[in-house]
């Protein structure tokens, strides 16, 4: 059977979706809630949704990683090695980085880890990067910026997918370029570093709650941004979960990575529709404002998919929740910098360095719950080993 969907999806602008501001929304009182779609008719539009890359993803979610057991950020998921000798060149190296923004806690947790590493290695004299404060404009201008420069290789994390994606082919011509956490649609980069992907991230989350969730039972999608790639892929396939499935989604909403905006449109579909029985979220930094709106309504938490910041792993663990928390780790921002370096010896590279994406659930909770540790700090972040930790991680 498959699931129904019966949401109006709501978008705001992209600008106004990646700051993390003290506004908040409500679910407009006119949305349709009656409005319904079959989850494959939307998968479907997904300009975003590849088949055999959503396949592939699925497969390796079972392969083993080669590498150092201890340093995950440098393992590699299926390599296809790369020859890297037309970049060689002595150091002292100039690295360069141009950031998508700090426009949540995830991105502060991976830049503070990286600049961590950065320090590790003498042979990098200069590390210049540039913020690109979550406007494509701003790393538009950014990457040329740098491009021009004298950098021996530039890092990039894209804002956004297609937009970024003629500045990165420009830069290309310049300089090695690394690209990170989020793609762009070209291969010119030497070498793109990322999670397993989105498509399985997506996937853990719908099949936890398909497994979950009574037959029939009602799910609220909530998610951060339309038009990035890793996030657009986590939705599209559990999308694909759900509609094999018996859950009716009754709604799916952007919430500006904002908790309260995200407590608002879970207290309201609660008062209109009378509860839910999960939630599906395609990042969860503002998990425990979701959690908070059933404590206020007086109801049970539902089974909802949170993330490995910390302030969710404690309330999972004080709560008893029926949780899981799908990982897209920090540790890859330590990568970028590693695969540069090697970049610059000549050394070879995956084309594609597909990190391992670890899962939180039930069994392993308190392995990643660290005490001490602030509220939106992430776990998987692979930094206890760096100098500072946990002071310089607000710990």
């Amino acid at each position: 059977m498959r699931a129904r969907i019966r949401s109006t999806l709501t978008i705001m602008s992209v600008s106004t979706l990646l700051v993390l501001g003290a506004c908040t929304s409500e679910v407009p009182a006119d949305t349709d809630l009656g409005t319904e779609t079959t989850g494959a008719d939307a998968a479907g539009e997904s300009e975003f949704f590849v088949q055999s890359d959503y396949e592939a993803q699925m497969a390796l979610r079972e392969a083993t990683p080669e590498g150092p057991d201890d340093r995950p950020w440098e393992q590699m998921i299926d390599p296809e090695m790369i020859d890297t000798s037309e970049y060689q060149q002595d150091g002292p190296h100039n690295l360069c980085f141009s950031n998508a923004g700090l426009f949540n806690s995830w991105r502060a947790v991976g830049w503070r880890t990286m600049q961590a590493e950065v320090a590790l290695h003498p042979e990098i004299e200069n590390f210049t990067a540039l913020d690109g404060q979550g406007q494509d404009d701003k790393q538009i201008s950014d990457i040329g910026s740098l491009a021009a420069q004298d950098c021996d290789a530039l890092i990039v994390s894209p804002n956004t997918t297609a937009t970024l994606t003629p500045a990165v082919e420009a830069a290309c011509g310049e300089v090695p370029v690394i690209v990170f956490d989020r793609g762009v649609e070209t291969d010119c980069p030497v070498t793109f570093i990322s999670p397993i992907g989105g498509y399985a991230y997506g996937a853990a989350g719908a099949e936890f709650l398909r497994d979950e969730v009574e037959p029939g039972g009602s799910v609220l999608a909530l998610r951060i941004a339309p038009g990035v790639d890793v996030l657009e892929h986590r939705w599209a396939a559990a999308e694909r979960v759900f509609e094999d499935s018996d859950l009716e989604i009754v709604g799916v909403q952007f919430t500006e990575d904002d908790p309260a905006t995200a407590k608002n449109i879970v207290s309201d579909y609660i008062q209109r529709t009378g509860g839910l029985d999960g939630v599906w979220m395609d990042a969860g930094a503002t998990s425990v404002a979701v959690t908070e709106a059933f404590e206020d309504a007086g109801m049970e938490i539902p089974p909802i998919v949170g993330e490995d910041q910390q302030d969710f792993l404690q309330a999972w663990q004080d709560k008893d929740l029926t949780a899981i928390a799908p990982g897209y780790p920090t540790f890859q921002w330590r990568t970028p910098v590693i695969a540069a370096l090697r970049i610059l010896n000549g050394e070879e590279v995956p084309r594609e360095w597909r990190l391992p994406q670890p899962v939180v659930t039930e069994d392993n909770l308190d392995s990643y719950l660290q005490e001490g540790m602030p509220p939106q700090h992430y776990a998987l972040c692979g930094c206890e080993d760096l100098p500072g930790f946990p002071e310089e991680w607000g710990g």
